[in-house]
Order: C-alpha cells, then sequence, then structure tokens
C-alpha cells in the first residue's frame, strides 16, 4: 500500500496543476468575432457616417472661421460694416430663390398630345397632370439643378404644383399647357436625366405626351414673385 501511495500523490498533484494551467491559458484567450460581409458593411457605413460628419463639422469650422475673421476687420475698421451687412443680405436673396439667376442649362416644353383619339379613349391619358411636371422636377432636382423654373414661376422647396381642372396651379398661380420648364446646370446630366432610356420624360414620349429638350448656353430663371409668410413657425429659442 505504501508502495502506490506516492504515485497516487504524483497523480494528484499532476491533475490539480493541469488544471490551474487550463485555467489560466483559459483567461489569458483573446475572444475573436467572426468577420461577415455584413459586418464590414455595417463597418464601411459607419466609417461613411464618420467621414460626412467630420467634412460638415469642417464646413462649419471654416464658415465660423471667416465670421471671426470679418468681425476681426471690422473691430480694426478695415471692413464697412454696411458692405458686410448688404453681402449678407445678397447671400440669403440668392439662396432663397429671391435674385434671378442665369447659366448653362436645358428647357423642355411639355404639352398634351395633339392627335385624334377614337371614340371611347380616356382623355386623360392625353393631358399633362401635376404628377407628371412632378416627375420631371424631381428628376432635375437630382441631376443637381440649381435653380428651376415652370412657365416663368421660380419652383422653391414651398411651391405647390396641382391640377386645377385644365390648368395647373403653381405658387399660387394658374398656368396652363405648354408647361415650359428650365433648369440651370450642368446640361448633360440635366439632359440624360430626362431623356435616357427610363426616365419619366422617355415614358411621357412613347405615350405621345409633348416632350421636346434643348441644351442651352445661357437659361434665365426669374426670381421667386412671392412672399414668405410664417404663421406656425417661428425661430427656435423665442418665447421658450
Amino acid at each position: 500500500m505504501n508502495k502506490h501511495k506516492p504515485k497516487i500523490i504524483l497523480t494528484i498533484f499532476s491533475v490539480i496543476v493541469g488544471i490551474f494551467i487550463a485555467t489560466q491559458i483559459k483567461m489569458k484567450l483573446e475572444t475573436f468575432t467572426p468577420v461577415t460581409i455584413k459586418s464590414l458593411q455595417a463597418t464601411k457605413a459607419e466609417i461613411t457616417s464618420l467621414n460626412n460628419e467630420i467634412s460638415e463639422l469642417n464646413r462649419i469650422l471654416k464658415a465660423k472661421e471667416e465670421e471671426l475673421t470679418l468681425l476681426e476687420n471690422i473691430a480694426k475698421g478695415d471692413d464697412n460694416i454696411l458692405d458686410i451687412l448688404s453681402e449678407d443680405i445678397r447671400y440669403n436673396k440668392l439662396y432663397s430663390g429671391q435674385i434671378s439667376l442665369k447659366g448653362p442649362g436645358i428647357v423642355i416644353s411639355m404639352y398634351d398630345n395633339p392627335e385624334e383619339r377614337s371614340y371611347g379613349f380616356d382623355l386623360n391619358d392625353d393631358l399633362i397632370h401635376d404628377v407628371d411636371i412632378l416627375n420631371i422636377l424631381n428628376d432635375l432636382k437630382v441631376a443637381g439643378a440649381e435653380a428651376i423654373s415652370v412657365n416663368g414661376e421660380r419652383v422653391l422647396s414651398t411651391s405647390e404644383i396641382k391640377c386645377a381642372g385644365p390648368t395647373i396651379r403653381i405658387n399660387g398661380r394658374s398656368t396652363a399647357t405648354p408647361f415650359v420648364i428650365k433648369a440651370i446646370g450642368d446640361p448633360k446630366l440635366l439632359y440624360a436625366s430626362v431623356n435616357a432610356p427610363g426616365t419619366y420624360g422617355d415614358i411621357l414620349k412613347i405615350y405621345n405626351i409633348g416632350f421636346e429638350t434643348t441644351v442651352e448656353d445661357i437659361v434665365y430663371i426669374p426670381a421667386y414673385r412671392g412672399a414668405f409668410n410664417y404663421r406656425f413657425a417661428k425661430p427656435l429659442g423665442e418665447d421658450d
């Protein structure tokens, strides 16, 4: 019995040492998360979002630095405060559509189908509706149009375009066919956005709706003639 006792003790000791070593190794092992296409896409989207946020912060920082420079120049007496305020007013009018613009672009002429139709044919299919104009305007905006007008009415984000019988109302004014849409921007991109196969403009031509597009070196867009009235909205911070 005494001959086997050292072996038993050695075996028990070996087991204890093995358990201790295994526990230490397990504690030091790093946890690795498997990389999947979904996780890579999520990481890429997060990086893109952060880069966009950084770009926006840099833009704001640059604008604030320019404002600081202006204020410093005013304090030194180098700049005339009236000139700075006038330029600021002009800038706000430009981006609110209250200044007429000119530049390269395209001119679109849209009109109802002039063909004679047989009895029983739905005449609505031959007429231009507000949704037709809205789709064309959206395609132009996606293509980078910087200014748009319809029959001499400047189109802004607040402009309504709605059917009113045989006419369409834009900015509270009624206008009838033909509808002349003018847009300033890259002429090639604007032209392709409404004439390429599969675009809404191309589909209108399939239904024999009049749709003609010309590229112009100079397109004139009038200023917005309406007024901005805010009945409910007010600047954040007032009466808070």
